[in-house]
């Protein structure tokens, strides 16, 4: 399930991000996507592919991981981001869900970390 507003578009000199056609209020789910739940040894050749840089760790001891379906992959992190992910392992779900108001035609991120305003660097950032 996403809903109907949201689009992806190029970024200059940032690749793709997701963005909406209006606005969104706050505490909205946008997306529930589907996961793709892998062990981790799979993860082991997984993190030797570009699909390393779209993995999850999955479950409660995170002794899985996942790929994420859906517009999930396309979204661009932020350490103050608008929107933030829960997962749901019964369901092998993960919904993303607005954190404030959406303006129109705003990009819609993520906090790689997890927790929408979390400022601990990420992989990228840390190098």
């Amino acid at each position: 399930m996403r809903t109907s507003c949201l689009f992806i578009d190029d970024i200059k000199d940032k690749g793709r991000g997701v963005f909406t056609t209006k606005k969104i209020a706050a505490g909205t789910i946008i997306e529930v996507a589907p996961v793709i739940v892998m062990t981790k040894a799979d993860r082991f050749y997984l993190d030797k592919t570009l699909l390393h840089d779209y993995i999850f760790d999955w479950g409660k001891d995170n002794a899985l991981c996942c790929m994420a379906l859906g517009y999930l992959p396309i979204y661009n992190h932020s350490y103050k981001s608008n929107c933030e992910y829960f997962m749901n392992f019964e369901d092998n779900t993960i919904f993303v869900k607005t954190v404030r108001k959406i303006e129109e035609g705003e990009e819609l991120t993520i906090n790689y970390n997890g927790d929408w305003d979390n400022d601990k660097k990420v992989w990228f950032d840390a190098i």
